[in-house]
């Protein structure tokens, strides 16, 4: 059975130093962009005329940490990054007997990526829609940071289903989750703990760890 070690982000989370709501302006494109559960075209659209408030521009200090830790699976680990934006939290996991594949709808950004990270043998890039894309195989680990937050609700059990189908009967699916309360819309929408357990236990994940 699945599992799956939850870790509560909200300290560095989507968007970390910016304000959320709709007195950023950015935010305010970034909703008009992005609406509703079609929402793939929308991404593509931010990231090519630059509205992407969520992108730091280099790894996220919480992932940095949890790598530092020393709690990821390594020795031959592949770990899939959906919704991989500009690939920085995907380079940080790489290494120490990992390889990551980092996932996005974004063409371009993926194109930035890729050659951002082409000194990083243990990263690739693929362009493609995570809830259609079909890999070769089933992957031991995957990494979901802020993708959750950011997908239309209606989308959620969707999200669920895939990650099931994505990760190995014996795999872990670490979810950096982003707490966002009382917003007028998303994305980011509101999210809580038990939005993720409504959709995942259904399906045989269970709580293996939860990291502060």
């Amino acid at each position: 059975m699945a599992s799956t070690a939850v870790a509560d982000a909200n300290a560095g989370g989507f968007g970390v130093g910016q304000v959320l709501d709709g007195s950023n302006p950015a935010i305010v494109r970034l909703r008009q962009l992005v609406d509703g559960p079609q929402s793939s075209e929308g991404w593509r659209r931010c990231w090519e005329q630059g509205v992407t408030p969520w992108d730091l521009g280099q790894p996220t200090p919480v992932v940095v940490k949890l790598v530092q830790s020393g709690t990821l699976p390594a020795g031959g680990a592949t770990v899939l990054v959906p919704g991989c934006g500009g690939g920085y939290d995907a380079v940080a996991l790489s290494g120490g007997g990992r390889s990551v594949v980092g996932l996005d709808v974004c063409d371009a950004v993926i194109q930035k990526a890729s050659q951002r990270s082409s000194s990083s043998p243990d990263v690739a890039f693929i362009t493609a829609d995570f809830f259609t894309w079909a890999p070769p195989e089933p992957f031991p680990l995957i990494f979901d940071y802020t993708f959750f937050c950011a997908l239309d609700p209606s989308l959620r059990p969707a999200w669920a289903a895939r990650m099931e189908e994505l990760l190995r009967p014996d795999g872990e699916l670490i979810t950096l989750m982003y707490l966002p309360q009382d917003q007028d819309s998303g994305p980011p929408y509101n999210t809580t703990v038990l939005d993720y357990e409504e959709v995942l236990k259904p399906l045989g994940f269970f709580i293996e760890s939860f990291l502060l």
